[in-house]
């Protein structure tokens, strides 16, 4: 069964698919099962480019991709970061292009105060991180 907000890619094609409502069914693309994205964190002895660190800087919330910076080449890059509230209500993504910094910002006045940060790398896949409730 999926779940909503779960990432699936295909390992044939590299589409990418999240789940916006959960099913029995399987996910399938070019005739083979889709793969589930597992969310890798610290906790996974994670490699420091890519767990997420999330700050506050003044008035608002930074999210940035790792403690030493993310490369952002044509072939090694960060294709999202995003913030989701614990309720799975809320969520505020920004997609970035090869180039970009690994960074975004959240608003202190947003709809919630903690929330699971969550990063798509091009290569090593799904990485994520919380806030303190």
């Amino acid at each position: 069964m999926s779940e909503r907000m779960e990432l699936y890619k295909c390992n044939v094609c590299g589409n990418i698919v999240e789940v916006i409502n959960s099913g029995e069914g399987q996910l399938v693309c070019c005739s083979v099962p889709m793969e589930l994205l597992e969310e890798h964190s610290n906790d996974d002895n994670a490699n420091e480019k890519h767990v997420p660190i999330i700050t506050i800087e003044g008035e608002n919330k930074i999210i940035r991709v790792g403690s030493i910076p993310h490369p952002m080449e044509k072939n090694h890059y960060i294709i999202f970061i995003e913030a989701v509230s614990p309720d799975k209500k809320y969520l505020k993504r920004k997609y970035l292009q090869p180039e970009e910094e690994p960074k975004t910002e959240l608003r202190q006045n947003c709809n919630y105060d903690s929330f699971t940060a969550r990063e798509l790398c091009n290569i090593h896949g799904l990485w994520v991180s919380k806030t303190a409730d």
